[in-house]
């Protein structure tokens, strides 16, 4: 029977190489936290200068005050901002969960040829540099007469979401089981009733999970926007604009309710995420 050796009891070169283990761990470690902390600092400047009362952008604030936030909600631009982004975000988000959960499922179940090729062309516009597709956006819109319509601005958000939506839900669909879907069908269940009664109150967790991703992309987004948006705005091409002509302090305010509106959408993405694997390994135990 072979015991395992204490530390003492290990050769020279195990030792060192456990130590060198062991620093490495520790150099990793150090400088993950540097670099976090380093992508911190914007927000640990921006967020206390949204509340100074200073006419102009200083840090640290002399005295504290709510005025950037009163001046962004009692501008009548912000607030068309404000509300273009979130109908916008709402709906591309939508139309990007059916699109990208449907062609989940199709890559995920189906059998056919060229399925890698398909899916690869599904997750492109997270790899390619965003200004070409913004330039391929603006001819392709521009021919079929949608450039600088709400429309043509949803088409474009649209392709956004959908690369999110379908990594997200080809793993969740991957993760349920098969045999649960089958045992639908043997029931007499068509695919329709499968789909919404037995897949997506299984996924829900996923499903909300991937609406969410695909709603902080949308918000978040510049320079598409800027491309095919033509008159409309939405709140970051609004700071863009702001920012061309002068640095206007109301911009931290702004900059300070997307940071908090990202992080808390994203810790709930998160949230959502685990949950739904729970609930998937759950209800498979208990078939």
């Amino acid at each position: 029977m072979t015991q395992s050796l204490s530390r003492a009891q290990l050769p020279a070169p195990r030792q060192a190489s456990a130590a060198l283990c062991r620093l490495n761990g520790s150099a990793i470690t150090g400088v993950s936290i540097a670099v976090l902390i380093f992508l911190c600092l914007p927000v640990l400047i921006v967020v206390p200068m949204s509340f100074s009362s200073a006419s102009s952008l200083r840090f640290p604030p002399e005295s504290l005050s709510l005025r950037w936030y009163l001046e962004v909600f009692n501008d009548e631009r912000w607030v068309l901002a404000i509300r273009t982004s979130l109908i916008l975000a709402a709906l591309s988000s939508t139309l990007a969960l059916a699109l990208g959960s449907l062609a989940a499922y199709g890559i995920t179940r189906g059998r056919f040829r060229g399925k890698q090729i398909l899916q690869s062309n599904f997750i492109s516009p997270l790899i390619i540099p965003s200004v070409v597709v913004a330039v391929a956006l603006y001819f392709a819109l521009a021919r079929v007469g949608l450039l600088g319509s709400f429309a043509g601005l949803l088409v474009g958000h649209t392709l956004l979401g959908v690369p999110y939506v379908l990594l997200i839900m080809t793993v969740a669909i991957r993760s349920f089981d098969i045999r649960i879907e089958q045992v639908a069908f043997t029931l007499g269940a068509s695919w329709f009733t499968m789909f919404r009664r037995v897949l997506i109150p299984n996924l829900l967790p996923s499903i909300a999970a991937a609406w969410i991703f695909a709603f902080v992309t949308s918000f978040d987004e510049v320079v598409i926007t800027t491309f095919i948006a033509g008159t409309h705005e939405t709140v970051p091409k609004r700071m863009f604009n702001d920012l061309v002509l002068q640095v206007n302090p109301s911009i931290t305010a702004i900059a300070a309710l997307l940071i908090f509106v990202s992080v808390t959408l994203m810790a709930l993405a998160g949230w959502l995420a685990r949950r739904g694997r729970t609930r998937l390994h759950r209800s498979q135990a208990q078939a």
